[in-house]
């Protein structure tokens, strides 16, 4: 278990510093966009989850799609310049939180779901935009972000209850890793 825990936190640690290199190191075009969420653990895990989670969600079928806009919002509130004070860290304790949302099979009214998907779709987009400010790199990014989430679903549908339960705790460790790095 120790040796697992500590792949999985070396894996985190990484993922998340390759991710974020500042604005104007990656290039900018539709691919660039397309595999950005993909390279960054962080980005990965919550896009997972948060598709994952919202499938347990009374009256949410709504929430992936929530989370998409608000991305797209967050993006373009990063291309702006706009810099969120703590925003790695922020972004990493969204991953944590939606790991144990998930572990814990929580619940939560439409409403506070809602709004706990916008702010963490803010953050997240906010770091995109920094880093891939140019409009076909954003399309690029929510493709992807669609596929992610979407997917997320899908297996939030397909999977038994105690894989999910048992993915949530290992998102949850890794979001933990990541804060403790950030």
């Amino acid at each position: 278990m120790k040796k697992t825990i500590t792949a999985i936190a070396l894996a985190a640690a990484s993922g998340a510093a390759f991710a974020h290199t500042g604005a104007g190191a990656h290039s900018h075009g539709f691919l660039a966009g397309f595999a950005h969420p993909f390279t960054g653990l962080d980005h990965l895990l919550a896009m997972l989850a948060v598709g994952a989670w919202s499938v347990r969600q009374p009256n949410a079928k709504w929430l992936p799609a929530t989370f998409i806009g608000m991305l797209l919002i967050g993006m373009a509130t990063g291309a702006a310049g706009l810099t969120v004070p703590g925003l790695e860290t922020g972004i990493a304790l969204t991953v944590a939180l939606m790991g144990v949302l998930l572990a814990a099979a929580a619940r939560l009214p439409a409403a506070v779901s809602a709004v706990m998907i916008s702010a963490f779709a803010i953050l997240h987009g906010n770091a995109h935009g920094h880093e891939l400010p140019q409009a076909i790199s954003a399309v690029g990014l929510l493709a992807a972000s669609l596929l992610l989430v979407y997917g997320g679903n899908l297996l939030g549908r397909v999977s038994p209850a105690l894989a999910v339960k048992a993915s949530g705790a290992a998102i949850a460790a890794t979001g933990i890793v990541l804060a403790a790095t950030a």
